[in-house]
């Protein structure tokens, strides 16, 4: 009997289901991920956890796995119902988190710990703040974001629309929602999904990673709406559709990045301002940008996580439904 023990997060109300048991071979993370996307007994785990009825559509989680080299506490290939993506912010925030609670990286009971993980798209640092023992927040600084592209026309179910791509860790098409006819509440949740599949697979090939060809290919689609400013800077509420039609429930951590990426090359966000990115369920991220590098720009995107659980899941050799399935 197949048994799998996990420890359940949620950062900003996305789940991530964090795996410590299985080993992944490979020389870095980028490869393992290759292998993993090759190997049925590796996959077989992944599709246990994230497949009804022991997951959902829209499960996230990944396998924690050596770094590329010591300079890392460890590595993770992060998974989704269709797959292993590049980059997680989400998963970044929440893997943080369980490093400290869990004890594997010791932390000052009042400050700030830096995590260092190892991530398909680099190497990205988790900072950890703790209060009275206590994690409060973690702000993970991401690889370098950019533009990629702006004003694609893309014609749709819903009429032709304008998207500009921008890269976080992995390549995002952004959309304002009101082009769509449409808003960023739950209400608005399948039509949103229909036209984010559409747009996504109409741009793929526009995302193409100028020196690791793994990392290509449109990831998401985000809509995204204008809610003018705060006390802090620009107020902008998303929904991330990513994949092949999951919602993100949280503001989306490495598309965050992505939208720092477009509203800094706008002019749209100063070296002293901070994006208040809320999502389609009302929770906030916090995002800066922290430096200009000679690729892009380094963001920083600050949320919180919870634990939600510990589980061991199994699968029966007698079950009829295997791994499981997928129904929306």
């Amino acid at each position: 009997m197949l048994s799998v023990e996990t420890v359940d997060y949620h950062t900003a109300g996305e789940p991530f289901r964090i795996v410590t048991s299985v080993e992944v071979p490979g020389a870095s993370v980028p490869d393992r991920r290759v292998f993993a996307q090759s190997s049925a007994e590796v996959d077989a785990v992944r599709q246990l956890l994230v497949n009804e009825p022991r997951g959902h559509a829209d499960m996230y989680g990944g396998f924690v796995v050596p770094g590329n080299d010591s300079g890392a506490h460890f590595g993770v290939l992060f998974w989704h119902k269709d797959g292993y993506s590049t980059a997680c912010g989400h998963g970044t925030i929440a893997l943080g988190t369980w490093a400290v609670e869990s004890g594997l990286v010791p932390a000052s009971p009042d400050g700030a710990t830096d995590v260092v993980i190892d991530v398909p798209s680099g190497r990205v640092v988790a900072r950890v703040t703790c209060v009275g023992g206590v994690v409060s927040s973690v702000a993970f600084r991401n690889v370098p974001s950019y533009v990629v592209g702006r004003g694609l026309t893309v014609s749709t179910s819903r009429g032709a629309v304008v998207a500009d791509v921008s890269f976080g860790g992995a390549f995002y098409a952004s959309v304002a929602v009101s082009s769509v006819g449409l808003s960023v509440i739950p209400a608005c949740y399948a039509d949103l999904i229909a036209v984010g599949r559409e747009i996504k697979w109409a741009l793929d090939s526009q995302a193409v990673h100028p020196v690791d060809p793994r990392l290509n290919g449109i990831y998401g689609t985000i809509f995204y709406d204008d809610l003018g400013s705060w006390e802090g800077g620009p107020h902008q509420r998303n929904v991330a559709i990513f994949a092949d039609g999951e919602v993100d429930r949280s503001p989306c951590g490495s598309g965050t990045s992505a939208r720092l990426a477009l509203l800094y090359d706008e002019g749209l966000l100063a070296d002293d301002q901070v994006l208040r990115h809320e999502s389609i369920v009302g929770t906030t991220f916090l995002g800066r940008v922290v430096e200009v590098a000679e690729d892009g720009v380094i963001t920083e995107v600050e949320g919180a996580a919870y634990r939600t659980g510990t589980s061991t899941f199994t699968l029966d050799p007698r079950d009829p439904l295997g791994t499981g399935f997928t129904l929306r």
